[in-house]
């Protein structure tokens, strides 16, 4: 299902959405995309681009339903195979029209309504942050992942992207000539992709905003112990090859 604004303007904003075995929780996260979205009229015609990352269940077809009950300007890419989440976000971000994007975790772990803490940064883009002054992390994440998360931040800073001190948090917006310059550079398919985005906007010398915003964990988390592992892997390769990579002119 799709739809654009009358007379083809470009939407104001797009809001893509990685999902991965997601029926049971994509159908509230919409209501509560669409409810907030009619609470701001600036946002009319905001357009909703679900990627289903090659889900086995009804991820694509749970949401194309509950986008057409909820008169949402929904459009479900399906991938035909499970790919990682950096695809699926590089897929929906390059098909996306807003004049600016928001890439949003299918839980909601920020919610929605932290869009406007972004929106206001000003800047060509802007992320969620749960570790600068003025965050709120109501629902923590056990031990083992907040020293996992610590301990590759760490690495990130060292490697990659220095002066950013949450890479992670699934929250992130990008102006369109940004995300337009950024993404068709991205290659690391799984949960690096945030890393690898941020190294490629500063070797193109675009500002990042940090945000700080409210986060609360998911205790049904889709970041194994192997992904986890793979993302380290995926830092050395980014940094390996930002370091070859001269500052490309905009």
């Amino acid at each position: 299902m799709s739809s654009s604004p009358a007379g083809g303007s470009r939407p104001p904003l797009s809001i893509v959405i990685p999902a991965f075995r997601e029926e049971d929780r994509l159908p509230a996260t919409l209501a509560r995309i669409s409810s907030f979205l009619l609470s701001e009229p600036g946002l009319a015609g905001t357009e909703v681009i679900v990627v289903d990352d090659g889900s086995p269940d009804r991820t694509g077809e749970w949401a194309t339903e509950e986008g057409r009950r909820l008169g949402l300007a929904l459009r479900v890419i399906r991938l035909p195979a499970n790919r990682g989440k950096g695809f699926a976000v590089r897929t929906g971000v390059l098909a996306s029209s807003g004049d600016t994007i928001l890439v949003s975790d299918a839980d909601l772990s920020t919610p929605i309504e932290e869009w406007r803490k972004l929106a206001s940064a000003r800047e060509p883009i802007a992320i969620g942050s749960r570790a600068v002054l003025g965050s709120l992390v109501e629902v923590r994440q056990p031990l083992y992942r907040q020293a996992m998360g610590r301990f590759f931040n760490r690495l990130v800073r060292l490697l990659v992207v220095q002066g950013v001190a949450d890479t992670q948090c699934g929250f992130k917006l990008f102006h369109r000539e940004a995300a337009l310059a950024v993404f068709p550079r991205l290659t690391i398919d799984r949960f690096a992709w945030d890393v690898e985005a941020l190294g490629v906007a500063r070797k193109l010398g675009y500002r990042i905003a940090e945000v700080p915003v409210l986060w609360l964990n998911s205790a049904d988390s889709r970041v194994t112990l192997a992904g986890g592992a793979q993302a380290y892997l995926d830092l050395l390769r980014i940094a390996f090859r930002l370091a070859r990579t001269r500052p490309a002119p905009r």
